[in-house]
């Protein structure tokens, strides 16, 4: 079927069972003008219909409307359960899980619920924190300890090199992402 926009007058091809008895909107790809379009056959069939059962075919939508609605109110909250999904009783039934009942609670008592963590992520901080200063008491007090232990000046010397190449890696890491 060849379609012909009103508004620009381009022609389109569409297959016949592209469009049904009913109609469809098409939409030109060229002007963007929209427009329903009846088989060609179809078109002198639809004019000639009378006022009346166009008068007629309106109340179905409303009753669609209207079904659309029911729908609508017949949803109602679910009812609450008889039984809870976390009871034994009911584990036991549907998973196949049995509770022993014979735990013991730990009592708490108050000074350990006032008891505040101290936690992972401080914990690591401060880590951190004494092992940059252990190095930096290290290297200033390097000359002492040298005076002190002429042994030591080999070890404090390899220690001062992990540590550089240590930050020459994460200088290069920092830099290349």
């Amino acid at each position: 079927m060849i379609l012909t926009c009103n508004s620009c007058g381009k022609k389109f091809v569409v297959p016949d069972n592209a469009i049904t008895a009913s109609g469809r909107m098409v939409q030109c790809g060229s002007c963007g003008n929209k427009w329903k379009q009846f088989p060609v056959g179809e078109v002198k069939k639809a004019q000639s219909v009378p006022r009346a059962k166009k008068i007629v075919s309106k109340p179905q939508s409303d009753k669609q409307k209207i079904q659309k609605q029911k729908k609508v109110k017949r949803t109602s909250p679910k009812k609450p359960r008889e039984i809870s999904l976390y009871s034994p009783e009911y584990l036991a039934k549907k998973h196949g899980i049995t509770i022993n009942e014979n735990h013991t609670v730990k009592k708490i008592s108050r000074k350990e619920k006032d008891k505040v963590s101290f936690g992972f992520y401080n914990s690591l901080i401060v880590f951190i924190f004494l092992v940059i200063a252990l190095s930096r008491i290290l290297y200033f007090s390097q000359g002492f300890i040298i005076s002190n232990f002429p042994a030591s000046e080999y070890y404090l010397n390899y220690f001062f090199e992990s540590i550089r190449n240590i930050f020459e890696i994460w200088k290069n890491l920092v830099a290349n992402y």
